[in-house]
């Protein structure tokens, strides 16, 4: 008789867990894998997937505004909020479909349940009250949004889970927050008609993004017509009816028909059993503390992805859930590594970005060049559109190792996921140098920008 029920025992069905299950089905484990809601997890069900949906249709307008530079005349055009909310909601389906059918054919089991540990071996459904032991036991059960500290009408702030499945696009909207979540869902509701405000208690948007990108997507999202206020926060929410009215902490007050707060994720690690199985948390930011290998405070207690709240970002739940399957299973020990990781806020503007901001370079390194570059992209000088790319290049001046890239227009993810592999190859500004331009792109003045716009030398302590 076996020791124990499974080898591997996964709490959560998201990106991260899947990958970990399929991995170390496939080195022969005998793997388990619970989800209590559906199989895909946030990014696939009520993240990245419907949201970057939801982006492209909401480009549609500005592509109708700009044909008729190009000689186009196009009627009036009329939107479906139902339309969109079905049509996404197949597709959702039809992925969920895919991830479930993956894991199947992985040799994997299924079970829809909430998990929760009872000691280091020990889990227990709790749809039938089950206990299944596990020679390990992997927790990815991601994150949820944080509405932050209650104030009086919190309960009718939506976030971006309910935001998914609106009956109606809302007229006016209140967006509290100003990182991913918040700006990207500006840009949606923007680009459908909505008439939008954004409320950030810091002085700027995008907190630890370099401090160009941050101010060159306020002006461009400023041009569109969403109204960014910072410095503030919203001190209560009140009811009237269908209409809201948000107050803020100075004094002022919005009337709109949705209010939504974007504030932040926190690991999801509430009611897991942790605190019986010994699972020690990390007090800096609330997440499951682990290893390199993402090995818990119990050897036999593994975590990975947003529950970790190490880099909440799906490829790197799925890298480490892979990592996670080859180490145990595989026989041949893997670690993440976590440095320059590529990622993209889908805001309108799109912002790319890769390694170190400039402020990140100039605090790690005694000299730093800067090469920068704002331009208006070539079919806005067709449409009239009033916008303008920005591309960055951060170098260190000693070696002429770049250091960090940062994009912001259009397609800047697509550009910066492949400067990523250059970046993370260590290469040089002189290798950017003697790459032939391909033109007319955008990206051909990430190898034509010669002039360093700004250079900085530490002064040597005295």
């Amino acid at each position: 008789m076996a020791e124990f029920d499974v080898d591997l025992f996964v709490i959560g069905g998201g990106s991260g867990g899947v990958r970990a299950a399929r991995i170390a089905a496939g080195h022969g484990a005998r793997v388990m894998i619970a989800e209590e809601y559906r199989m895909g997890g946030t990014c696939v069900i009520r993240g990245c997937v419907p949201k970057k949906l939801f982006v492209i249709g909401s480009h549609f307008r500005h592509e109708l505004e700009d044909a008729a530079g190009f000689g186009w005349t196009v009627p009036p055009a009329s939107f479906d909020w139902p339309t969109l909310i079905a049509n996404k909601d197949k597709e959702i389906a039809r992925l969920e479909a895919a991830y479930t059918t993956n894991v199947e054919k992985s040799g994997a089991q299924i079970v829809k349940s909430r998990a929760v540990i009872e000691d280091k071996h020990t889990v227990r459904l709790l749809e039938n009250d089950r206990k299944i032991t596990a020679r390990y036991i992997l927790i990815a059960t991601g994150g949820a949004p944080n509405h932050g500290a209650s104030i009086p009408g919190i309960e009718h702030v939506i976030s971006s889970n309910e935001a998914f499945h609106l009956e109606r696009l809302p007229r006016r909207i209140v967006i509290q927050g100003g990182g991913y979540i918040a700006l990207e869902f500006a840009g949606i509701f923007a680009g459908f008609g909505s008439d939008v405000t954004v409320i950030y208690r810091g002085d700027n948007i995008l907190r630890g993004f370099d401090e160009d990108v941050r101010t060159h997507v306020r002006s461009e999202m400023e041009k569109q017509g969403i109204t960014i206020l910072t410095g503030c926060t919203v001190a209560k929410v009140d009811r009237h009816g269908d209409e809201f009215t948000t107050h803020l902490s100075n004094g002022s007050s919005l009337a709109s028909d949705q209010v939504m707060f974007a504030i932040g994720r926190h690991p999801a690690v509430a009611n897991l059993g942790l605190e019986k199985a010994g699972v020690a948390i990390n007090p800096a930011n609330g997440g499951i503390a682990v290893d390199h290998f993402s090995r818990s405070s119990v050897d036999s207690i593994y975590a990975i992805g947003d529950v970790t709240h190490r880099f909440n970002l799906t490829p790197v739940a799925i890298r480490e859930g892979h990592a996670f399957a080859d180490t145990v299973f595989g026989k041949r020990e893997v670690q993440v590594d976590h440095s320059s990781i590529p990622t993209a806020v889908f805001s309108q503007p799109e912002v790319g970005t890769v390694g170190l901001t400039e402020t990140e370079a100039r605090a790690q390194f005694s000299h730093v060049d800067i090469y920068k570059t704002n331009f208006r992209p070539i079919k806005a000088t067709m449409s009239g559109r009033d916008t303008r790319v920005l591309m960055k290049l951060v170098v260190d001046g000693s070696t002429d190792r770049v250091l960090g890239c940062h994009i912001v227009g259009d397609c800047a993810a697509e550009v910066t996921q492949v400067v990523a592999i250059a970046i993370k190859m260590k290469a040089t500004k002189a290798d950017f140098d003697s790459t032939i331009a391909l033109h007319p792109t955008a990206a051909e003045e990430l190898v034509t920008m010669r002039t360093p716009t700004a250079r900085h030398v530490q002064q040597a302590a005295e």
